[in-house]
């Protein structure tokens, strides 16, 4: 079983930073497969002067019958300065063959970024693929945090639409956006569905696995705007 599950790591500020760090310095999401969580995404805030840090890791483990049919693991680290992303670490483990070490770093005016790929040169001002910035909907080439390589995207915006989440409605701003694949990709990138509270926070997002046909949902879990 295959599941692709693309993390978003930043939130924007009122200061220096484009970013809305929250209040606790974490956010949590709930990943829910046939209504059920089969994981997590866990992102921390580390913000020292002009300098932020954000880890996030995932943990997604399908069971059948009591029995691990699929794990998904990952890691990464991603460092700002004075509102722009500089450099950033990571490790995507699909639990086959798909292993991932990426790294990338802002050097002579470039980003220089090793992946799935290899090495590439890339605009110093690109941005991770990470839906907690809504920026990157902006954008039209992004680096995709997980196999470390480029891709492009194209995003419509809706019409606002009221969503429930633990029990509290708000409204939100609801985009869908799609992006390039690449040979080496097992399938199809899916449609993203995605969900803003009015301050650009991310608070849902959802696809279709390509594989199995069924949705995959994550959701906010700790609402503390």
């Amino acid at each position: 079983m295959k599941i692709l599950i693309i993390i978003v790591i930043s939130f924007l500020s009122i200061n220096s930073f484009a970013f809305q760090i929250p209040k606790n310095n974490k956010v949590v999401f709930d990943v829910i497969r046939k209504n059920k969580i089969i994981g997590s995404i866990e992102t921390s805030f580390d913000k020292k002067n002009n300098n932020l840090t954000i880890t996030t890791n995932v943990d997604i483990e399908v069971k059948v019958l009591f029995v691990t049919a699929y794990k998904f693991t990952q890691i990464s680290k991603e460092i700002w300065k004075n509102g722009e992303f500089i450099k950033i670490e990571g490790h995507t483990d699909f639990e086959d063959e798909r292993e991932y070490f990426i790294k990338g770093e802002d050097l002579n005016n470039q980003f220089i970024a090793y992946g799935m790929d290899g090495k590439l040169v890339l605009n110093k001002d690109i941005l991770p693929l990470n839906y907690w910035n809504k920026d990157i909907l902006n954008e039209k080439e992004v680096f995709d945090t997980q196999k470390g390589i480029v891709r492009k995207i194209t995003v419509t915006k809706h019409k606002n639409e009221m969503i429930e989440i633990n029990k509290t409605k708000i409204e939100a701003e609801k985009y869908t956006l799609n992006a390039s694949s690449n040979p080496k990709d097992k399938g199809p990138f899916p449609e993203y569905t995605l969900w803003y509270e009015k301050n650009g926070q991310l608070l849902k997002f959802k696809f279709i696995n390509w594989k199995d046909k069924k949705e995959v949902i994550t959701q906010r879990k700790n609402l503390d705007l």
